[in-house]
């Protein structure tokens, strides 16, 4: 580790005590503090880091740990059994969030083209904040939780999918790619199941005694696993999600998850900073209305549909408006979206600049909503506070 990471770690988790210190003294969400601490130090900032791309890069390990611990704490038949309903909720409200992003992006005055980028970007809820508000050993185990997983992983599936049509361009979509990914996974949680019961749980039955070895096995498979997936065509964090559930009925797993919850809250630190780091205020005056906008539209409608959808299948009426506010905001995958849209030359950067910052301000808000609503590990109130 040379000086300058030590240097920038040393900015990041400094900073981000002294901001956590003040945000919990005036009651305000911790992450919060890391996503202004980004903007603060940032290179659209006082430019202290300006290596955004290697941390980010180090980032996206802790949503990886993230996912992993989520699997480790979803027993595969309850997963099933919560999937089925889940898609069908899943889908329709894509479809409903897309038609609220594209009609706002159209009346801000945005072209057909970025509008329809505008409408993609904002389908999607946010794995890492959906789940890192969901108290580990109360939620997960209920009904609640289980339904907000199961959305957020049909939700990945069809972000994939909105991927892979950007990445073909203007030119053609293959066909062919999409199979091929979706064929893909039924093959790589087959596979994760052979080897977690002939290899796995059979190392981890006989030196259950190192704790060391058993640490590191589990890394070294969420990690595997997890780069499988990346090069079957689907993300990291479903590859990291299937190592978790594949060995979520190992009586070891409550021991993993334990042990792996430092490094991922680590690492997930630093994915709030480098998102806040991106974030180019010059460009916020000239989308300072249309972001307000749609995050406040998107912020009303997003639980508004989830209660709606949910209440269609039977979900009881206090859970449908809690898994709505849970799922209130866009996705992380807004932001490579824009990304990839910018650099196929789809969007322009005014475009871009509006998911973006529709995607933090949205983080945010819906933060706040569920921190000081529902019960959550970061919940300023003692009565909500549950992990």
């Amino acid at each position: 580790m040379d000086l300058n990471i030590v240097y920038s770690f040393f900015l990041i988790f400094s900073g981000a005590a002294v901001l956590a210190s003040i945000a919990l003294l005036t009651r305000q969400p911790l992450i919060l503090a890391y996503i202004v601490l980004g903007a603060m130090v940032g290179p659209y900032g006082f430019s202290l880091i300006d290596n955004l791309q290697l941390l980010s890069d180090i980032a996206e390990i802790g949503i990886i740990f993230l996912l992993f611990l989520l699997g480790l704490d979803m027993q595969p038949s309850a997963l099933l059994h919560v999937l089925r309903k889940a898609t069908i909720v899943a889908f329709v409200s894509s479809l409903l969030f897309a038609a609220v992003g594209y009609s706002v992006a159209l009346a801000s005055g945005f072209t057909q083209t970025e509008a329809g980028v505008v409408a993609i970007a904002v389908t999607f809820s946010s794995t890492i904040i959906g789940i890192k508000l969901l108290p580990t050993t109360v939620l997960h185990h209920r009904h609640v939780g289980e339904l907000v997983v199961g959305l957020l992983l049909v939700q990945d599936l069809i972000a994939i999918i909105a991927l892979l049509i950007l990445a073909a361009g203007d030119k053609n979509l293959s066909a062919s790619n999409i199979s091929l990914t979706f064929l893909a996974l039924p093959m790589i949680i087959g596979g994760a199941y052979l080897v977690v019961k002939y290899v796995l749980l059979k190392l981890f039955a006989k030196f259950d005694r190192f704790h060391e070895y058993v640490f590191l096995l589990a890394i070294g498979w969420c990690l595997g696993v997890a780069e499988i997936a990346k090069t079957a065509g689907l993300s990291l964090e479903i590859g990291a999600f299937i190592a978790g559930v594949t060995i979520a009925t190992s009586p070891i797993s409550q021991y993993i998850a334990e042990s792996l919850k430092p490094l991922r809250d680590f690492f997930l630190v630093l994915f709030f900073f480098s998102l806040g780091a991106s974030l180019n205020i010059a460009l916020l005056p000239q989308i300072a209305i249309p972001a307000l906008i749609l995050s406040l539209v998107l912020l009303a409608a997003k639980p508004t549909i989830f209660y709606g959808l949910l209440r269609m299948v039977k979900e009881d009426r206090k859970d449908s408006w809690e898994i709505g506010f849970r799922l209130g905001q866009i996705s992380e995958f807004s932001l490579l979206i824009s990304f990839l849209a910018l650099s196929q030359k789809m969007i322009g950067e005014a475009a871009s600049m509006l998911i973006q910052s529709t995607a933090i301000l949205m983080f945010m808000l819906s933060s706040y909503i569920v921190v000081l609503n529902f019960q959550s590990p970061i919940a300023i109130s003692d009565k909500l506070r549950r992990d």
